[in-house]
């Protein structure tokens, strides 16, 4: 009987849920620091490649969004995660879930409610977003 591929199996599951929970965590991390306007962390956090689609189709660098969310005239009161699930193969890590956003701009109150893929790399010992999407699902 043959056991090594079972033997071998075990690191890279155990790999796996460490790099999902690293990830989760990130995640939390993220729309944090997006909510505090904690720009030093987000920068931190988002790979220089970054690109992120938003509601409406466009596309932000790093830099755009990093200028967006340190835009004064938004004041985001709420920002949080639910239907979190996190997927790792090696060095890469897919996440989908929902997002909640409510606040104001230029005085004016919004709320969304999103689903998100964003995707995570790690290089080294750290892991950055390098892709994020943000949709409105459909109502039925």
């Amino acid at each position: 009987m043959d056991l090594q591929p079972c033997v071998s199996c075990k690191p890279a599951e155990s790999e796996q849920r460490e790099g999902a929970a690293q990830v989760r965590k990130l995640e939390e991390k993220w729309t944090a620091a997006y909510k505090e306007r904690q720009i030093d962390l987000l920068a931190s956090l988002l790979a220089e490649e970054f690109v992120i689609t938003v509601e409406d189709g466009n596309t932000y660098s790093k830099t755009g969004y990093i200028t967006h969310s340190a835009d004064p005239s938004v004041r985001v009161e709420v920002a949080e995660l639910s239907d979190l699930r996190v997927r790792v193969r090696g060095y890469v890590a897919v996440v989908t879930g929902a997002y909640h956003e409510k606040g104001t701009s230029n005085h004016k109150p919004y709320e969304y409610h999103d689903r998100l893929t964003d995707v995570w790399v790690k290089v080294g010992n750290t892991w950055q977003v390098i892709a994020s999407h943000y949709s409105i699902p459909v109502k039925q």
